[in-house]
Formats: C-alpha cells, structure tokens, sequence
C-alpha cells in the first residue's frame, strides 16, 4: 500500500509540474520585437479596448500574464503590481495585466485585486499569451497564460522576459528593468 501511494504521490507531483513553466525562462528574448495586440479589457471594473501599440506611444510597458484571476498566486501578484503601480507610472511605465479568462471576471478581478490601479486584458483561449511563448497546459489540456513578465520599450522592442511561479520576484525584476532603461534614455 505505501508503494501505491508513493508512485501516486510521485505521478501527482509530476503532473502539478507539468503546467509550471521553466522558472527564469521567457521564450521571448530580450531584444526580440514584442507582437502587437489589442483585447477587451478592464480597468476599475470598465471595459474598453486595450492596444498595445497605443500604449507604448506613452512610454514603456510592463506586460505580465498570469494563470488565473481570483487565484492565490495571481491574486498576491495583482496586489504586489497595484501597490508597485505608482513606482512605475513615476518612471513613465504602465503595467498591463493578462490573463486567458472572459471579460467580466477580468472586470471584477481589476476592480478587487488590481485595486482599479492598472488595466487587465482578458486573452480566451490564450492566444495572445500564445504569440509571447506564455503559456501552460494543465493536464486537462486547457491552455492558461504562464507567470511571466515583459518590460517592453516604446519602440516594441523586449527589454526583459521573466518567467518564474514567485509573484514577487516579477515585480523586483520589471521594477529594476524599467529603471534601466530610464537611467539608459537620459
């Protein structure tokens, strides 16, 4: 019997890492250009159209993607990233949110966990998730964003591709990116 639950709690495990993506690894080199999109997304609860082309035309961007609203994870890293938010619009930077959920979770999620700080942009399906090489699949076979986090220049170019499970970390790692590049622009 402790063999069984050995091997059950091994294929367990082995199927939890299985939807982690590589930490430190973002499929999307720094220096590679960042694809555009525009999505339906959300900021305080109000819903508009998100393009990431119009938005770098205000400086840089921190682009997160994150697995799931309303989750433990996402819900500290949404809270870590709404307290940051001011530290990076100082710095001439604005933080988007990603996630593959509908409109009205995204909705609720920018309201309550954001703190109506940033927008959050819902992706269904992760396709544009996709286009960054930011995502998972859980063993189901649904497809979710990973944890991973860009700074991406005005000019669409990657300063920074982080992947990693610790919400923490992205903020430490955007933060120090973005003020990189301010210190390199002056």
């Amino acid at each position: 019997m402790k063999t069984l639950t050995k091997i059950a709690m091994s294929f367990g495990l082995g199927l939890s890492l299985a939807v982690l993506p590589a930490q430190g690894i973002a499929a999307l080199k720094q220096g590679a250009k960042a694809p555009d999109f525009t999505l339906n997304a959300a900021q305080g609860g109000k819903e508009f159209s998100l393009s990431l082309k119009q938005t770098l035309r205000n400086g840089p961007v921190v682009l997160y993607f994150f697995p799931a609203a309303f989750t433990p994870g996402c819900t500290v890293e949404a809270h870590l990233f709404a307290e940051a938010n001011s530290r990076f619009n100082q710095l001439g930077a604005r933080v988007i949110g990603v996630t593959a959920g509908n409109i009205h979770r995204v909705a609720e999620f920018s309201r309550s966990e954001c703190r109506d700080k940033f927008a959050v942009a819902a992706d269904p399906g992760a396709k544009v998730a996709a286009t960054y090489d930011a995502t998972m699949q859980r063993p189901d076979g649904t497809t979710l964003s990973s944890r991973t986090s860009y700074v991406i220049a005005p000019n669409g170019t990657i300063l920074l591709s982080y992947t990693d499970s610790k919400p923490q970390a992205h903020i430490e790692q955007t933060m120090a990116a973005v003020r990189a590049w301010n210190a390199r622009k002056r």
